[in-house]
Protein backbone atom coordinates (compact mmCIF):
# COMPACT_ATOMS: atom_id res chain seq x y z
CA UNK A 1 0.00 0.00 0.00
CA UNK A 2 2.83 2.42 0.83
CA UNK A 3 4.38 1.64 -2.54
CA UNK A 4 1.11 2.53 -4.28
CA UNK A 5 0.87 5.91 -2.50
CA UNK A 6 4.47 6.77 -3.42
CA UNK A 7 3.73 5.95 -7.03
CA UNK A 8 0.70 8.28 -7.05
CA UNK A 9 2.66 11.11 -5.42
CA UNK A 10 5.43 10.74 -7.93
CA UNK A 11 3.09 10.85 -10.92
CA UNK A 12 1.21 13.85 -9.50
CA UNK A 13 4.45 15.86 -9.14
CA UNK A 14 5.62 15.22 -12.73
CA UNK A 15 5.02 18.14 -15.18
CA UNK A 16 3.46 21.58 -14.77
CA UNK A 17 -0.06 22.57 -13.93
CA UNK A 18 -2.15 24.60 -16.36
CA UNK A 19 -1.97 27.58 -14.00
CA UNK A 20 1.83 27.51 -13.96
CA UNK A 21 1.96 27.39 -17.76
CA UNK A 22 -0.47 30.34 -18.05
CA UNK A 23 1.63 32.42 -15.63
CA UNK A 24 4.79 31.77 -17.69
CA UNK A 25 2.99 32.66 -20.96
CA UNK A 26 1.69 35.91 -19.41
CA UNK A 27 5.17 36.90 -18.23
CA UNK A 28 6.67 36.20 -21.67
CA UNK A 29 3.91 38.25 -23.34
CA UNK A 30 4.52 41.23 -21.04
CA UNK A 31 8.28 41.08 -21.70
CA UNK A 32 7.68 40.92 -25.47
CA UNK A 33 5.47 44.03 -25.34
CA UNK A 34 8.03 45.95 -23.26
CA UNK A 35 10.85 44.97 -25.61
CA UNK A 36 8.84 45.93 -28.70
CA UNK A 37 8.04 49.36 -27.27
CA UNK A 38 11.64 49.94 -26.23
CA UNK A 39 13.09 49.00 -29.62
CA UNK A 40 10.38 50.77 -31.66
CA UNK A 41 10.80 54.02 -29.74
CA UNK A 42 14.57 53.85 -29.96
CA UNK A 43 14.73 54.63 -33.70
CA UNK A 44 12.35 57.56 -33.29
CA UNK A 45 14.27 58.88 -30.29
CA UNK A 46 17.57 58.54 -32.18
CA UNK A 47 16.10 60.41 -35.16
CA UNK A 48 14.76 63.20 -32.93
CA UNK A 49 18.11 63.47 -31.18
CA UNK A 50 20.01 63.67 -34.48
CA UNK A 51 17.72 66.41 -35.80
CA UNK A 52 17.90 68.40 -32.55
CA UNK A 53 21.69 68.11 -32.33
CA UNK A 54 22.22 69.23 -35.93
CA UNK A 55 19.81 72.12 -35.45
CA UNK A 56 21.56 73.23 -32.25
CA UNK A 57 25.02 73.02 -33.82
CA UNK A 58 23.89 74.96 -36.88
CA UNK A 59 22.35 77.64 -34.64
CA UNK A 60 25.64 77.81 -32.72
CA UNK A 61 27.57 78.15 -36.00
CA UNK A 62 25.29 80.97 -37.15
CA UNK A 63 25.73 82.78 -33.82
CA UNK A 64 29.51 82.40 -34.14
CA UNK A 65 29.40 83.73 -37.72
CA UNK A 66 27.61 86.89 -36.57
CA UNK A 67 29.88 87.42 -33.56
CA UNK A 68 33.13 86.79 -35.45
CA UNK A 69 32.03 88.68 -38.57
CA UNK A 70 32.93 85.84 -40.93
CA UNK A 71 30.97 83.15 -42.72
CA UNK A 72 30.69 79.62 -41.36
CA UNK A 73 29.42 76.83 -43.58
CA UNK A 74 28.53 73.19 -43.19
CA UNK A 75 29.44 70.47 -45.67
CA UNK A 76 26.92 67.62 -45.53
CA UNK A 77 27.68 64.08 -46.59
CA UNK A 78 26.08 60.69 -46.32
CA UNK A 79 28.41 59.74 -43.48
CA UNK A 80 28.32 62.99 -41.49
CA UNK A 81 28.83 66.73 -41.58
CA UNK A 82 31.68 69.20 -41.07
CA UNK A 83 31.65 72.89 -40.26
CA UNK A 84 34.26 75.25 -41.70
CA UNK A 85 34.92 78.99 -41.51
CA UNK A 86 35.81 81.13 -44.47
CA UNK A 87 39.39 82.31 -44.14
CA UNK A 88 40.17 84.61 -47.06
CA UNK A 89 39.13 82.52 -50.03
CA UNK A 90 39.51 79.07 -48.37
CA UNK A 91 37.32 77.07 -46.00
CA UNK A 92 39.16 76.00 -42.86
CA UNK A 93 37.88 73.25 -40.57
CA UNK A 94 37.57 73.50 -36.81
CA UNK A 95 39.77 71.62 -34.33
CA UNK A 96 38.92 68.26 -32.82
CA UNK A 97 38.01 69.77 -29.47
CA UNK A 98 35.79 72.51 -30.87
CA UNK A 99 32.00 72.32 -30.60
CA UNK A 100 31.87 72.64 -34.40
CA UNK A 101 34.19 69.68 -35.05
CA UNK A 102 33.33 67.02 -37.65
CA UNK A 103 30.41 64.79 -36.70
CA UNK A 104 29.17 61.43 -37.98
CA UNK A 105 25.52 60.58 -38.53
CA UNK A 106 24.18 57.62 -36.56
CA UNK A 107 24.41 54.24 -38.28
CA UNK A 108 21.60 53.71 -40.76
CA UNK A 109 20.62 57.39 -41.05
CA UNK A 110 19.93 58.51 -44.62
CA UNK A 111 20.22 62.19 -45.53
CA UNK A 112 18.77 64.26 -48.37
CA UNK A 113 19.55 67.97 -48.88
CA UNK A 114 17.44 70.27 -51.04
CA UNK A 115 18.05 73.89 -52.03
CA UNK A 116 15.79 75.89 -54.29
CA UNK A 117 13.63 72.79 -54.83
CA UNK A 118 16.56 70.72 -56.14
CA UNK A 119 18.11 67.71 -54.45
CA UNK A 120 21.86 68.18 -54.06
CA UNK A 121 24.39 65.38 -54.36
CA UNK A 122 26.08 64.79 -51.03
CA UNK A 123 29.78 64.23 -51.37
CA UNK A 124 32.36 63.59 -48.73
CA UNK A 125 32.80 66.18 -46.02
CA UNK A 126 36.60 66.10 -46.28
CA UNK A 127 36.55 68.65 -49.13
CA UNK A 128 34.91 71.15 -46.73
CA UNK A 129 32.92 72.84 -49.48
CA UNK A 130 29.74 73.84 -47.67
CA UNK A 131 26.29 73.50 -49.16
CA UNK A 132 24.76 75.61 -46.37
CA UNK A 133 26.33 78.87 -45.15
CA UNK A 134 25.68 81.03 -42.08
CA UNK A 135 26.52 84.57 -43.16
CA UNK A 136 27.99 87.19 -40.85
CA UNK A 137 24.89 89.30 -41.56
CA UNK A 138 22.70 86.75 -39.75
CA UNK A 139 21.32 85.25 -42.93
CA UNK A 140 21.39 81.56 -43.82
CA UNK A 141 21.30 79.62 -47.08
CA UNK A 142 17.70 78.38 -47.33
CA UNK A 143 17.57 74.56 -47.29
CA UNK A 144 15.52 71.48 -46.50
CA UNK A 145 17.40 68.62 -44.85
CA UNK A 146 15.52 65.32 -44.59
CA UNK A 147 16.75 62.69 -42.14
CA UNK A 148 15.40 59.13 -42.51
CA UNK A 149 15.98 56.18 -40.20
CA UNK A 150 14.64 52.65 -39.97
CA UNK A 151 12.26 50.50 -41.97
CA UNK A 152 9.62 51.65 -42.52
CA UNK A 153 11.49 54.93 -42.65
CA UNK A 154 10.77 57.49 -39.97
CA UNK A 155 11.75 60.97 -41.05
CA UNK A 156 12.39 64.48 -39.76
CA UNK A 157 12.81 67.55 -41.93
CA UNK A 158 14.90 70.54 -40.95
CA UNK A 159 13.84 73.70 -42.73
CA UNK A 160 16.31 76.57 -42.88
CA UNK A 161 15.05 79.98 -43.95
CA UNK A 162 16.99 82.97 -45.27
CA UNK A 163 16.44 84.90 -42.02
CA UNK A 164 18.48 82.30 -40.10
CA UNK A 165 15.61 80.36 -38.50
CA UNK A 166 15.85 76.55 -38.55
CA UNK A 167 12.77 74.52 -37.65
CA UNK A 168 12.15 70.78 -37.35
CA UNK A 169 9.08 69.21 -38.97
CA UNK A 170 7.96 65.55 -38.88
Amino acid sequence: MAVLQRSRLRSASNGFTLLEILVVVAIVAVLAVVLTLAVGGNAERQLDDSAAQFRARLAHACDEAELAGREIGVALGGEGYAFARLDGDRWQGFGRNDELRDRAWPTGLRVTLERDGRVLALGGVAARVPQVVCFSSGELTPFTLTLRLGEPALQRRLLGSADGVVSVAP
